[in-house]
């Protein structure tokens, strides 16, 4: 496996592969850029299929961080790691102080939060042995109806400049694609305002819930990215605007909170050929970085007004990348691109 060569490596300035013999730890931490600040971003558990897509995941997900941050407005860098294995089965106490460990070996350029496949308890077991960790049982609570709220005000944007109306969304109909904590409390959001649901996930469950809740209609998970919607909002994984789905969708916009929902960057400019309105991920889905940066480990206190506060600008953030990509006939993405870039790219 290569680094520098790798498709993803975008100059990142850390690249760290650990391994630890007694538990088993396989990592790898990626820094992307600390121009802003240190590198934040979360700690992922996976059971990947194998090196280079643990590799890609840590060099893609880095470099969001940055980007995110930068168009947040926060003192901060991007980082990334991820620890290859089943969380299910293979994740002890003693796995996580090795990721610790690891994370200490860094010396502050990263500081590790929770992601998918961990959890409050696996940050505190990190926190015994390094003080760069963020999001545990006492400093941190549940992130996930922040980036709620900021995805709520980021579809409230996009509703707003599609379609030309400043009188909510009520009446829009939007398919959720996911019900997890994010996106159950967004579909919960947007059923508050006035929005009609159709939602999927594989959780039938959570399905049955939304129905039942809050009126929605179930769509299979294999179709609800075609849905006739006004709005598609991924909330699961990534690369869910590919070769194949960005012909089929029905959607005049595509808003939601999971990462990297372009598998390329060109899916932005097929999007804009379209007519659809996108808004870049890393740009709505900033509600969970933006909770931690006002809490304890940072300074803050918590405040939810000021948390809320910095969420709605997430909302006048879009609008202005939404106005910049209408005048300069660019992707959406390529202009927060710029942005961002301009924000944490050292002058020359």
């Amino acid at each position: 496996m290569t680094v520098f060569s790798a498709p993803d490596f975008d100059g990142h300035e850390h690249v760290v592969f650990g391994h630890d013999a007694e538990t088993g730890l396989r990592a790898i931490i990626a820094v992307h850029n600390t121009h802003l600040g240190p590198g934040v971003g979360g700690c992922r558990m996976w059971d990947y299929a194998d090196d280079v897509a643990a590799l890609r995941d840590a060099l893609r997900l880095s470099q969001g961080m940055t980007y995110k941050s930068a168009l947040a407005g926060l003192p901060f860098g991007g980082g990334k790691s991820v620890i290859l294995g089943d969380a299910r089965t293979e994740k002890t106490p003693e796995l996580m102080r090795a990721m610790g460990r690891f994370v200490e070996s860094l010396k502050g350029r990263y500081i590790a939060a929770e992601d998918v496949g961990m959890t409050v308890a696996d940050m505190d077991e990190m926190a015994k042995v390094t003080t760069h960790v963020t999001g545990t049982s006492k400093t941190s609570g549940n992130p996930s109806p922040y980036t709620a709220y900021g995805v709520l005000r980021g579809i409230e944007a996009a509703v707003e400049h599609r379609f030309q109306r400043n009188d909510g969304i009520d009446g829009i109909q939007v398919a959720v694609q996911g019900l997890g904590s994010v996106g159950f409390d967004l579909a919960r959001r947007l059923h508050e305002r006035g929005a009609v649901l159709h939602v999927a996930d594989i959780n039938v469950e959570a399905v049955t819930r939304a129905a039942d809740t809050f009126g929605a209609t179930p769509v299979n998970t294999h179709e609800v990215h075609a849905a006739d919607v006004d709005v598609f909002a991924p909330c699961a994984l990534g690369a869910v605007i590919n070769d194949q789905t960005v012909g089929e969708l029905r959607a005049r916009i595509v808003a939601g909170s999971a990462n990297n929902q372009l598998a390329e960057d060109r899916h932005g400019s097929e999007l804009m050929a379209r007519g659809v309105l996108y808004a870049p991920d890393y740009v709505i889905n900033a509600g969970g970085i933006i909770e931690i940066a006002h809490g304890p480990d940072f300074g803050g206190d918590h405040d939810d007004a000021r948390i809320y506060a910095h969420l709605d600008r997430i909302h006048d953030t879009l609008s202005e990348i939404f106005q910049r990509a209408d005048s300069e006939q660019a992707a959406t993405n390529a202009v927060a691109d710029r942005m961002a870039e301009e924000r944490f790219r050292p002058a020359a």
